[in-house]
């Protein structure tokens, strides 16, 4: 490669890394990481209870859709 090329593709790069790195300190002051009830959140609806529930219903939904094939029949 020519020296051209490779400075050209230093320079690009370079600028592109500059971008990302404005763009995350952007997003970090405008508060987009932000999340301070995540955890009390999860501890407080996250209960064994609900866990089953939605297990039961995910089997519910495969019943279902296992009828559905099953019943399946094109159109003639």
């Amino acid at each position: 490669m020519s020296e051209s090329i490779v400075i050209l593709m230093i320079g690009v790069s370079t600028f592109l890394g500059a971008v990302g790195l404005i763009s995350l300190i952007w997003a970090v002051k405008g508060g987009q990481f932000d999340d301070e009830k995540k955890f009390t959140n999860a501890l407080k609806y996250d209960s064994e209870d609900e866990l089953n529930d939605a297990i039961k219903m995910e089997k519910k939904r495969k019943e279902v859709k296992k009828r559905k094939e099953k019943n399946y029949r094109p159109i003639d």
